[in-house]
């Protein structure tokens, strides 16, 4: 029940701090990618942001015996950057910015009921959908 709680906490604060940076609204974020026209870098600031308390977090992270509320860390064998890496990659990002969305300001926003956040999140769920039926990169 602890674990269930510390991570409705941590969805809530999330999801708080999707809305006060503005990462929830589509406009935001295309002005944002919108680097030749009328640019707002604001998110810049947010990302920054972002990547520094994760950088902290990740390092005292790493120190401890083993995760508070799991059995082990769950970190990534493979380090390596492969075609599905940069495919998956540039899907995010064409999705990103033609919807304006990524997949935790979507969730937020489709609280709010906008017709955009609906549409984005059905496909979005199509494709976590449709990559059960890709075939698993074979080992060498």
């Amino acid at each position: 029940m602890r674990a269930e709680l510390v991570a409705l906490t941590a969805g809530v604060l999330f999801a708080a701090g999707l809305v006060v940076s503005g990462m929830a609204q589509p406009s935001k974020v295309i002005g944002f990618l919108d680097v030749s026209g009328a640019w707002d870098p604001s998110l810049a600031f947010v990302m920054a942001g972002a990547i520094g308390v994760h950088a902290l977090a990740y390092r005292w992270i790493r120190r401890r015996a083993k995760p508070l509320f799991a059995a082990e860390l769950a970190v990534p064998a493979s380090q390596g950057i492969d075609a599905r890496l940069l495919a998956g990659a540039a899907l995010f990002g064409i999705g990103w910015g033609l919807g304006g969305f990524c997949p935790g300001p979507a969730l937020v926003s489709l609280m709010s009921g906008a017709p955009k956040a609906v549409v984005f999140v059905a496909a979005m769920l199509a494709g976590m959908y449709v990559h059960r039926f890709v075939p698993a990169p074979r080992s060498r």
